[in-house]
């Protein structure tokens, strides 16, 4: 018989990441679910099994690709939610998160590259945010952290392609998983950008409480990854084929007054 695939799933402890590993597992799959602590997992999933890594910490990729041996599929999820204004947002945060959104998924993929390569056969989907394609102020950081994973994907889609390796981005668009109590903000008490930040934040918070759940979300990137023929992007939540149309037709200055309207500030031309 031949052995199940394997996956590997960062972020495997909440949101998007759990029921993706849930979903991986409720369909025989073997499952690797990664956290930052294995033995602090309060309610482990059937059929999952718990590894350690640290997205800041590079050196735990290989150390996690070493123990999980050979990966199938790889499912970059795990990363950090931010807003602030950008003003008020130190340098050393701003690479602390690339660290953990950005060069964390990198390393890990760079670790089981090779494997892949080797056997001919692999797939990595790199999980993103439709703050990379509907930007918003006040996520600046955030967005762009997510618009670099997107673009490696698009890269290396075809770089591996010839190794029988697939690379999909997906992004999700709001999701009810709780994120905003567990977002990192950087806002100063006096900040000039306070009134709107505050309103951003609010509008943000409304409209999660309305977002598409995980296991819808966990759904579309099960798909994705198990496709004969994935295409190199998916999104889903916040009307996605819509938005996205409105997108390749609409003016960019128009699609940006568009995002800030739905979040509660107005337009304002410099």
């Amino acid at each position: 018989m031949t052995a199940p695939r394997t996956v590997l799933v960062t972020g495997a402890t909440s949101g998007i990441g759990a029921e993706v590993a849930r979903q991986f597992a409720a369909q025989g799959l073997r499952v690797y679910g990664t956290t930052r602590n294995p033995d602090t997992v309060s309610d482990p999933i059937p059929g999952v099994i718990y590894v350690r890594l640290d997205n800041a910490d590079f050196a735990t990729a290989q150390t996690c690709a070493d123990e999980v041996g050979e990966v199938d599929i790889l499912i970059n999820n795990a990363g950090e939610s931010h807003a602030g204004a950008f003003e008020d947002t130190p340098m050393d945060e701003i690479e602390r998160l690339f660290a953990v959104n950005v060069f964390g998924p990198l390393a890990l993929t760079k670790a089981v590259l090779p494997g892949m390569r080797a056997r001919r056969r692999g797939t990595v989907v790199m999980v993103g945010s439709m703050l990379s394609s509907f930007p918003i102020a006040f996520r600046s950081t955030y967005a762009a952290t997510k618009s670099a994973i997107k673009a490696y994907a698009f890269s290396l889609r075809r770089e591996v392609a010839p190794y029988g390796i697939r690379v999909i981005s997906v992004e999700p668009g709001t999701i009810a998983t709780g994120i905003g109590t567990r977002r990192t903000l950087h806002i100063a008490d006096d900040s000039p950008y306070r009134e709107e930040f505050e309103i951003v934040k609010a509008t943000t918070a409304r409209n999660e409480t309305q977002g598409i759940s995980a296991e819808d979300m966990a759904e579309q990137i099960v798909s994705a990854a198990l496709a004969a023929h994935p295409k190199p992007f998916y999104a889903r939540g916040n009307r996605a084929p819509v938005v996205f149309f409105l997108r390749r037709l609409a003016p960019r200055q128009m699609v940006l007054d568009l995002s800030s309207k739905i979040h509660g500030l107005a337009k304002v031309r410099p």
